[in-house]
C-alpha cells in the first residue's frame, strides 16, 4: 500500500517550491489563493471518480461477532444512516468492512487476532462486501463487471482466505495481491481513520488531551505518517544496496551498472543545490546580457533618427514650393473669378434692358401696323373717289356732247334712279370699309392666337420634358427599392457586375471604385438636397487607381451608356488611410462642414471628394439667412470657400446662385417618401400637361374660328366689291343711254366738285398717315437698331464669358493639383516627422528600459559581467537546468512541500467550518516536535481569548471534533467515510447543526459515499433520495436475520 500513497502525493496539483525547514507556528494565516486553489485541485480530483468506483453497495456477514445472520444490508450512493440500539449490530457492520477488506484485527480495537470475530460454537465465519465498478475508473471492467464481490472467509485459527468474484459471481481470483490492488486503485484505505473511524479510534485520538496524539491522528489521516516510514524505508533500501553493490563490486557486472545508476541518482541529488549555485551565476549573466541586447537594439535606432531628421529640409523644401504654387494658382483662380464676376454682373445687368426694349419693340411695330392699315384703307378709298371722278366728268362731257335732250319728266326719273344707286352705292361703301376694319382685327386676333400658340407649345413641350424626366426618376427610385444602385443609373448593376468580371480576370490592376454616391451617406437627412447639390455629377463618378484602368473602365462603359453620357472617370492613386486635412479644413462650433457631415464607407471615396471638390472647405447651413449671414455678412471663416443651404443654394462671399433642384435624387434614405413625392409630382405635370394640351386645342380652335371669319369676311368683301362694280356700271348704264333726257350738268358739276374735295380731303390724310407711318418706322427701326445693339452685347458678353469659363476650369484643376501636390508632400512631411517622433518615442522607451535594465541587474548582480553569449542561449541553459532540477525534485518528491499543502488545507476547512456556528478556533501543528493543538471558542469572541479544547461542554467539544473531521475529510482522498455514534456526546442544538455540515459535506460530494452509525432515530431529517436509513431492530433470542426497512417505508406502515 506505500506504492498507493505515494501516487496520491505526486499529483500535478502541488506546484513544487525550494526544500525549506518551518514550522507551523510562523505562518498562522492563511493563503487565500493557495487555499482556493488546493480546493480547486481537490475537487478537481475528488470528481474525476463521479461516484462510480469503490463505494459499497452491499455487505452481508455470517456468523461474525454475536451474529449468526446480518444483511445483506444495500447501501445508497451517497449518505447512509445505519440507526439502531447498542447490541443491535451497528459497530460489527462497521468492523467487518475493516477486516473484510483486509484491514488487521488490531485496526478495529475489538481484538488481536481474526478468531475472536467468529461466532461462539460455529467454525467459521463469512463476510461479503459488494464494491462499485462503474465509468471510466473502473478496475478491469472486462473481467469484473460493473461490481466487485470481495468474499473473506475468517477460521476458528485466525486464517483467513479471499474469493474475488465479478458481478455474475465468477471467481476471478484468490490472491491477497488482487485485493491490494484493487484497493490501490479504489484509493481504499480502511485502516486509515479518515475513512472508517470507529469510537475507540475517536476516544484514542480526537478525544484525548495529548497534542501529540492529535497530531498522529493528522498524520495518519493524510497519509504522512505512511509516507515518513515509506521515506525511511526507501533510505534503508538505498542503504542496504548500496552496502550489496560493495560486496558484490567484482562478481556481478549488472550489479555494477545497478550500483553506478544509483550513485548517479544520488548524486544527482548532492548536485542540486550545485546547480541552484550555476542557475545563480547565469542569471547573473543574463542580467547583464539583457543590458547589452537592450544598448545594441538602441544603436538602430539612432542611426535611423539621424537619417530621418537628415531628410526633413528635403520634404520643407517641397513643402514651400508648393505652397508657393498653390498661392499662385489661388491667385490666378481669383482674379479670373472676379474678371468672370465683372462679365456676369454686366450681362445681368443687360438683361432687364433687353426684356424692355423688346417690349417696346413689340409695342411700336404694333403701332406701326395699326397706322400702315389705316393708310390702306385711306388709299383704297382714294382710288374709289378717283375713279368716280374720272366716271363722273365723263358723264358730264358725255352729256354736254349730246344733241338730243330727253323730256324732263324722263331726265328726272333717270336721275332719282341713279341718285337712288348712288345712295346704294355709298351704303355698300360703307359696308366695305366696316368689313375692311373687321378683318383688321381678325388678323390681329389670328396673329395673337398663332403666338399664344407658339407660346403654349413651347411650353407643352417643357411640361413633356419635365414628365419624361420624372418619370424616370420614379422608375429608377421604384428600381431602387429592390437594388439601390439602380438609383445612380438603370445600367450600373450590370456595369458593376462587368466590373467584377474583368477585376476577376486581371484586367484591372486595381478593381475601379464608384459610383460614389453608394459609398455615402448622411448623418442628416435634412442636408441630403444641400449634398447633392454641392456633389452633382460626382456622386455617379467612378475612381480609378491609374490610366490603364482608366481605359479598360472605359471600354466597359462603351457597351452600357452612349457617348456623351458616361459617368465621370477619375484617376486618383488609391490609398487606404484618409487624407489629414485638418490644418486646411473649415471648423465652425455651429455649421458642419460637407466631410463631417458624411459618413463615408471607404477611404478612396473620401479622398478623391477631398481632391476634387474639396467638400472639407465647404459648409453645410440650412437656413438660407443664417448662410447669407456667415458667408456675406462678415468674413466667412477659415478655410471657407463656399456654403450650401438646405434647399440646395450656393452662397460665396459675394454671390448668391438659387438651385433649380427641389428634391434629393440619390442619397434620400426614405425611399418611399421620395416616390410618393415623385409620384404627386408626376400627377401633376401630367395634370399640367392636360391643362396645357385643353388650352392648345382652345387655342387652335380660337385661331381656326378666327380665320374662318376672316375668310368669312373676305369672300363678303369680293361680294361688296362685284356689288359696288355693278352698281357703278349700272349707274353707268343710266349715265350713257342714248335716249334724249335731260340731265342737269350741274348737279354732276357739283358732285364732281364734291367728289374732288373729298379726294383731297383723303389725300391730306394719307400725307398725314404717311408721315405718322415714316414716323413710326423710324422709332420702330431706332428701337429694333438699339435691341439689336443689346443682344449683340449679350452674345458678346457670352461670347468674353465662355473662354473665361474655360480659364476659370483650367485655373480650378491646376488650383487642385497645386493642392494635391501640396497635400501629397504635407502628408509625406507628417508621416516623416511621425516616423522621427516614433523612432524617438521608441529610443526614449529603451533608454528608460535601459535605466530599468541596469537597475534590476545591478540589483540582481551589483558588478557588471562582460558576457559574450545571448539572452537567448543564456534563457535556454537556465531553462534546462531549472527542467533538470524540477525533475530531480518531481522524482523524489519533496516532503515539506506535501505537508505544508496538506496543513494549509487542513486549517482553511477547520476555520471554515467553525464559523457555520460563529466559532472561532485556531490549529497549531509544529511538525518538527510532531504536535497539534486545536484551540477553539464558541461565540463571536476576539482569538486573543481562544481556550483549549478541554475547556469546553461535552457538546461543544464534539462539535469541534466533527469540524476537525470534516476538515480531515476535505483534504483526504477515499470513496467512502465510515463514523460511528459521532454524536452521542451532543446536545439537540449540535447535533442538528453537525448533521447540517455532515449532510451539506455529502451534497456537495455526491461522488463519495458517507456511512453514519448513530443510536439516534434520525426522525427529523429531510426526505432525500440522495438519504437512505438503515434502520436496525434489537435482537431477539434465536434470531438469525435482522429486518431492516427504509424510513418512509416505516412511517407508510404507521
Amino acid at each position: 500500500m506505500g506504492k498507493r500513497k505515494e501516487e496520491s502525493f505526486s499529483k500535478p496539483g502541488f506546484h513544487k517550491r525550494p526544500r525549506q525547514e518551518y514550522t507551523d507556528e510562523s505562518n498562522d494565516e492563511l493563503d487565500e489563493e493557495e487555499c482556493s486553489q488546493f480546493q480547486s485541485n481537490s475537487n478537481s480530483s475528488s470528481q474525476s471518480t463521479s461516484g462510480e468506483v469503490g463505494i459499497i453497495e452491499s455487505i452481508q456477514l455470517k456468523n461474525f461477532m454475536c451474529h449468526s445472520m446480518l444483511g445483506p444490508f444495500q447501501f445508497g450512493s451517497n449518505v447512509n444512516f445505519v440507526v439502531g440500539n447498542n447490541g443491535s449490530g451497528k459497530s460489527a457492520v462497521l468492523t467487518a468492512l475493516i477486516v473484510g477488506l483486509g484491514g488487521k484485527a488490531t485496526t478495529t480495537n475489538r481484538g488481536s487476532s481474526l478468531k475472536v470475530f467468529v461466532k461462539d460454537g460455529e467454525n467459521s465465519a463469512d463476510v461479503s462486501i459488494t464494491l462499485r465498478n462503474r465509468g471510466k475508473d473502473a478496475f478491469k471492467p472486462e473481467v469484473y463487471g460493473s461490481s466487485i464481490i470481495v468474499t473473506q472467509h475468517i477460521s476458528m485459527d485466525g486464517s483467513r482466505s479471499y474469493k474475488l468474484k465479478s458481478k455474475t459471481g465468477t471467481l476471478i481470483s484468490s490472491k491477497k495481491e488482487e485485493l491490494t490492488a484493487i484497493l490501490d486503485h479504489f484509493n481504499i484505505q480502511v485502516d486509515n481513520p479518515v475513512s472508517v473511524l470507529t469510537q475507540e479510534m475517536s476516544k484514542h485520538f480526537l478525544q484525548s488531551k495529548n497534542e501529540g496524539d492529535k497530531y498522529k491522528f493528522f498524520m495518519k489521516a493524510t497519509q504522512l505518517e505512511q509516507m515518513k516510514a515509506d521515506y525511511s524505508y526507501i533510505m534503508e533500501t538505498k542503504s542496504r544496496t548500496h552496502d550489496q553493490i560493495e560486496q558484490g563490486v567484482g562478481l556481478l557486472q549488472d550489479l555494477r551498472q545497478h550500483y553506478f545508476e544509483k550513485e548517479e541518482h544520488y548524486k544527482s541529488i548532492a548536485f542540486v543545490s550545485e546547480m541552484q549555485t550555476n542557475l545563480e551565476a547565469l542569471k547573473h549573466k543574463m542580467a547583464w546580457a539583457v543590458v547589452n541586447e537592450t544598448e545594441k537594439e538602441m544603436k538602430p535606432i539612432k542611426d535611423s533618427i539621424d537619417i530621418e531628421e537628415g531628410r526633413t529640409e528635403k520634404y520643407d523644401q517641397k513643402l514651400n514650393e508648393w505652397q508657393v504654387k498653390v498661392n499662385e494658382a489661388e491667385e490666378k483662380y481669383k482674379a479670373i473669378q472676379d474678371k468672370l464676376e465683372k462679365i456676369s454682373e454686366e450681362a445681368q445687368a443687360l438683361q432687364p434692358q433687353c426684356v424692355s426694349l423688346k417690349a417696346d419693340v413689340q409695342a411700336k411695330r404694333k403701332a406701326y401696323n395699326e397706322a400702315e392699315a389705316h393708310y390702306n384703307r385711306s388709299r383704297t378709298e382714294l382710288k374709289r373717289l378717283e375713279k368716280d371722278d374720272e366716271q363722273l366728268w365723263k358723264r358730264i362731257e358725255e352729256l354736254k356732247n349730246s344733241a338730243d335732250q330727253v323730256s324732263e319728266s324722263e331726265k328726272l326719273e333717270t336721275q332719282k334712279k341713279i341718285a337712288q344707286l348712288k345712295e346704294q352705292l355709298k351704303i355698300v361703301h360703307d359696308q366695305e370699309v366696316m368689313m375692311v376694319q373687321d378683318m383688321d382685327q381678325f388678323q390681329q386676333a389670328v396673329y395673337k392666337s398663332k403666338e399664344e400658340h407658339a407660346r403654349l407649345k413651347r411650353e407643352e413641350l417643357d411640361v413633356k420634358q419635365a414628365l419624361d424626366s420624372k418619370q424616370r426618376q420614379l422608375k429608377e427610385l421604384t428600381d431602387s427599392k429592390t437594388n439601390r444602385l439602380k438609383r445612380f443609373g438603370q445600367h450600373v448593376p450590370v456595369l458593376l457586375e462587368a466590373i467584377e468580371d474583368a477585376y476577376r480576370k486581371g484586367h484591372f490592376k486595381h478593381k475601379p471604385i464608384g459610383p460614389l454616391g453608394a459609398f455615402i451617406s448622411l448623418k442628416d437627412a435634412e442636408l441630403t438636397l444641400a449634398v447633392e447639390t454641392c456633389l452633382k455629377s460626382l456622386l455617379q463618378a467612378f475612381c480609378c487607381d491609374n490610366h490603364h484602368d482608366e481605359r479598360t473602365l472605359q471600354t466597359l462603359m462603351s457597351k452600357f451608356y452612349p457617348s456623351g453620357y458616361r459617368p465621370q472617370i477619375i484617376v486618383s492613386r488609391f490609398r487606404n488611410e484618409v487624407y489629414d486635412v485638418r490644418p486646411r479644413a473649415v471648423h465652425h462650433p455651429e455649421f458642419p462642414s460637407v466631410l463631417t457631415a458624411l459618413e463615408i464607407d471607404n477611404a478612396v471615396v473620401a479622398n478623391c471628394l477631398i481632391d476634387m471638390r474639396g467638400i472639407e472647405t465647404i459648409l453645410l447651413i440650412k437656413s438660407n439667412p443664417e448662410a447669407r449671414a456667415v458667408m456675406q455678412r462678415k468674413r466667412p471663416p477659415k478655410n471657407c470657400r463656399e456654403a450650401f443651404t438646405a434647399e440646395g443654394d450656393q452662397v460665396f462671399e459675394r454671390r448668391y446662385y438659387s438651385s433649380d433642384n427641389t428634391r434629393p435624387k440619390f442619397l434620400s434614405k426614405d425611399v418611399e417618401a421620395e416616390i410618393s413625392h415623385l409620384q404627386k409630382e408626376v400627377e401633376n405635370k401630367m395634370a399640367q400637361l392636360s391643362t396645357s394640351q385643353h388650352r392648345l386645342r382652345s387655342t387652335e380652335n380660337e385661331t381656326r374660328e378666327n380665320e374662318d371669319y376672316l375668310n368669312h369676311r373676305r369672300r363678303q368683301q369680293k361680294e361688296l366689291q362685284m356689288k359696288i362694280r355693278r352698281i357703278n356700271i349700272e349707274i353707268a348704264d343710266l349715265e350713257n343711254v342714248e335716249e334724249h333726257q335731260s340731265v342737269d350738268i350741274s348737279t354732276l358739276e357739283d358732285e364732281a366738285h364734291e367728289n374732288k374735295h373729298k379726294m383731297e380731303s383723303v389725300k391730306r390724310d394719307m400725307e398725314q398717315q404717311r408721315g405718322k407711318m415714316e414716323e413710326l418706322k423710324n422709332i420702330l427701326r431706332v428701337a429694333e437698331h438699339k435691341l439689336e445693339e443689346i443682344k449683340e452685347k449679350l452674345h458678346q458678353v457670352e461670347e468674353i464669358a465662355s473662354p473665361v469659363k474655360d480659364e476659370l476650369n483650367q485655373a480650378d484643376l491646376e488650383v487642385e493639383k497645386s493642392k494635391h501636390h501640396w497635400q501629397h508632400y504635407e502628408e509625406k512631411q507628417k508621416e516623416h516627422l511621425a516616423s522621427i517622433k516614433k523612432l524617438k518615442g521608441e529610443l526614449a522607451a529603451k533608454e528608460k528600459e535601459l535605466k530599468e535594465k541596469i537597475a534590476q541587474a545591478t540589483q540582481i548582480c551589483p558588478q557588471r559581467i562582460e558576457v559574450n553569449r545571448t539572452v537567448k542561449s543564456l534563457d535556454t541553459e537556465m531553462n534546462r537546468l531549472r527542467d533538470k532540477i524540477n525533475l530531480e525534485r518531481d522524482h523524489h518528491g519533496n516532503r515539506e512541500e506535501i505537508i505544508k499543502c496538506l496543513t494549509l488545507r487542513c486549517k482553511f476547512y477547520f476555520d471554515f467550518l467553525l464559523c457555520q456556528r460563529s466559532y472561532s478556533g485556531k490549529m497549531s501543528f509544529d511538525h518538527k516536535n510532531e504536535t497539534l493543538s486545536i484551540t477553539v471558542q464558541p461565540g463571536d469572541i476576539n482569538k486573543a481569548a481562544l481556550n483549549d479544547m478541554r475547556s469546553l461542554s461535552g457538546g461543544e467539544r464534539s462539535f469541534s471534533t466533527v469540524c476537525f473531521i470534516l476538515s480531515l475529510w476535505s483534504i483526504a482522498e477515499s470513496p467512502f467515510r465510515c463514523l460511528d455514534e459521532f454524536d452521542v456526546f451532543m446536545d439537540m442544538v449540535n447535533r442538528r447543526i453537525a448533521m447540517d455540515m455532515m449532510l451539506k459535506m455529502a451534497d456537495s460530494q455526491r461522488h463519495r459515499q458517507f456511512i453514519l452509525l448513530t443510536p439516534q432515530s434520525m426522525s427529523s431529517l429531510p426526505t432525500s433520495g440522495l438519504i437512505r436509513i438503515l434502520r436496525m431492530q434489537d435482537p431477539e433470542r434465536g434470531q438469525t436475520t435482522l429486518n431492516f426497512q427504509r424510513r418512509h417505508q416505516e412511517e407508510e406502515e404507521d
